[in-house]
């Protein structure tokens, strides 16, 4: 991948990892993960913070194309966008290669 799509990428996935680095919006990812999708009842139970709040941190991972919302009769029904996940690793896994090849050089330079 050329410099400037690498940069363009990597500035395109920095909201969600903003929006990852809040513990209690990992929590709710990592819930989606394990149980899929669960209404705001079953989102907030176990977490020291209210409904309201809960609400929104959804909205932040929304707004990060991490997570949606469905309208179950007067619910609304939180999912995990998995396609979302799986463009920032590959984000990740760009920023692991280019880090392998920095240390690959820095090793062939310190060896000569």
């Amino acid at each position: 991948m050329r410099r400037n799509g690498a940069a363009r990428w990597l500035t395109a996935s920095a909201p969600v990892f903003a929006a990852l680095g809040d513990e209690t919006r990992l929590r709710l990812v990592g819930r989606l993960c394990d149980q899929g999708p669960l209404s705001i009842a079953k989102l907030a139970a176990g977490f020291d913070v209210t409904r309201q709040a809960i609400t929104k941190h959804l909205h932040v991972l929304a707004d990060a194309g991490l997570v949606s919302s469905a309208r179950d009769g007067r619910e609304n029904v939180w999912e995990l966008e998995p396609r979302r996940l799986d463009e920032v690793r590959r984000c990740l896994d760009l920023i692991s290669t280019q880090w392998d090849n920095a240390l690959d050089r820095l090793k062939a330079f310190v060896e000569r």
